[in-house]
């Protein structure tokens, strides 16, 4: 073996680097709406993500990753910026077509400074100043931005290039997101009548698109397109996929793939909501309390995740084969969960743990250690600071925490806790967790929603709502004002002007 062999060889091992180490390059993957639970290195026993169990046997795995907000656009700002939703003054989807207010800078606009080539493939929601850093035009998702390119037409003409839609077959109806025929699924709003009303997250069933051409294929179609071109480092690299976000449509061979008789209803699939802080909106879910309903939407999200893992298998090898592995700090996540039947609901925007946790990877060879666990409670918002850190560069002053100590076994650089928020009404606004804690609660006196503690390490699947269900009050009524004491003193740090009016609610 020659001198350039034995190099070119060496620089394929992950972990490997020779000689003084060049700056880690950053390979962003992000899905949607995807559980934390969605992952068999998660515990899952009937969903299988080798490529990304692969990632979490040679990183990290955060088992109690945190949503900073269980809604898209404000989840993903805050990730973006290491802000608080205060912070960045996104509070809503509509944050999306903003072109004009500045959250940030991302990450990716201070590594823009820093000699770093970047690129951001995939679903871009979030303000669109945010995206302007990157070499290519970001094209902006669901609503229409002033001077961008829309993903979904950019994706139709792909198709149109690479796949003719079929001709509409009996039982079948046109998808009106990727213009081509679907075989709905029995929780489809058109499944008994295709004229009835529907929205993006009322469709469910078999998209008729090649496997190859997918939007989840298309996506890192392009995320190795890009990967080529940057290639030479220092590069971010962002692949944001869209799936299992709605609509939930599974190609060939995915449909089926787990089939609907094999799916458990979940643990609280059908419990008293007498207490609950969404009793009134499981109330009006009636569709999603119907177990052959729920084995059908399980049935057709894992399949979209299946189909995710297969995919980042390919640009995880690419990157093997380009000798990129022991020089890239690779992070997977997702936005926020889904509840998927979980107390009788479906979608996100609440504090269930379904829907406020994500998945956390993070793989750096000869950094972070292969196989660490993390138990700690983390949010995203401490991603900023973290891929920053472990990149060498400076973070300017944000309101997360790099996670690095805490990886690498050391006291953490931020609190016991982690906080997330959302902005609706008469519905719980702040939630507060620690390890074995939960507490759910509203922003200030006048709200009508009830507040909620959860005992995690007893109740993991939150079924006893400690401020409402027969306990002991007292000893309940302590814990609760511990937790809302770190929420205090969270909102304090990061200069809420909510702060004085959570102080004066008295804990419902």
């Amino acid at each position: 073996m020659n001198r350039r062999t034995f190099i070119g060889s060496a620089a394929a091992l992950p972990g490997l680097r020779l000689g003084a180490a060049p700056q880690p390059n950053l390979l962003f993957i992000m899905t949607d709406q995807q559980r934390f639970d969605a992952l068999s290195c998660a515990g899952n026993r009937i969903l299988q993500t080798p490529n990304l169990d692969r990632l979490a046997r040679e990183g990290a795995l955060f088992r109690t990753a945190t949503t900073p907000c269980p809604v898209c656009v404000p989840a993903r700002t805050s990730m973006l910026t290491g802000k608080s939703m205060h912070g960045t003054g996104v509070t809503g989807n509509q944050s999306a077509a903003d072109t004009e207010s500045d959250p940030g800078p991302s990450y990716d606009n201070v590594l823009a400074g820093r000699g770093y080539a970047s690129a951001y493939i995939g679903k871009w929601h979030a303000p669109y100043r945010m995206a302007r850093t990157y070499k290519n035009k970001v094209p902006y998702a669901g609503m229409r931005v002033a001077g961008a390119p829309s993903h979904r037409q950019q994706y139709l003409e792909y198709l149109d290039r690479h796949s003719r839609a079929p001709e509409l077959r009996p039982g079948e109806l046109m998808n009106r997101d990727y213009e081509r025929p679907y075989k709905p699924a029995i929780l489809d709003a058109r499944y008994k009548n295709p004229e009835a009303k529907f929205g993006q997250g009322d469709v469910y069933g078999w998209l008729q698109i090649p496997r190859e051409h997918s939007p989840t294929a298309y996506t890192v179609n392009e995320t190795l397109e890009a990967l080529e071109g940057l290639k030479g480092g220092p590069f971010s690299l962002t692949c944001s996929i869209g799936p299992p976000h709605p609509p939930m449509l599974n190609v060939s061979p995915y449909w089926g793939f787990y089939p609907d008789r094999d799916m458990p209803l979940p643990e609280n699939f059908q419990h008293d909501m007498t207490w609950s802080p969404y009793r009134g909106r499981a109330a009006g879910m009636q569709t999603y309390q119907v177990p052959e309903n729920i084995r059908s939407m399980i049935s057709i999200y894992y399949g979209m995740v299946k189909e995710v893992d297969d995919n980042l298998g390919r640009l995880l090898r690419r990157v093997d084969q380009l000798g990129l592995a022991g020089n890239t700090l690779v992070v997977f996540t997702s936005d926020h969960g889904e509840m998927m039947g979980s107390h009788g609901m479906n979608s996100k925007m609440t504090f269930y743990e379904e829907s406020v946790r994500a998945p956390l990877i993070m793989r750096l060879p000869g950094t972070i250690k292969p196989g660490t666990i993390i138990l700690d409670p983390v949010s995203g918002m401490d991603l900023f600071a973290t891929i920053l850190d472990y990149l060498g560069v400076a973070a300017p002053a944000c309101e997360g925490h790099s996670l690095r100590p805490l990886v690498e076994g050391g006291k953490p650089a931020g609190p016991d806790f982690c906080v997330s928020e959302w902005f609706g009404k008469n519905v719980p606004n702040f939630m507060v967790r620690t390890r074995d804690w939960k507490l759910i609660m509203a922003n200030d006196r006048a709200s009508k929603s009830q507040d909620a503690l959860f005992h995690l390490k007893e109740d993991p699947y939150e079924i006893t709502n400690l401020l409402g269900a027969p306990t002991d009050r007292a000893q309940c009524r302590k814990q609760a004002d511990e937790m809302k004491d770190r929420l205090l003193t969270w909102l304090a740090r990061v200069n809420s002007p909510l702060a004085g009016s959570v102080r004066e609610r008295k804990l419902a």
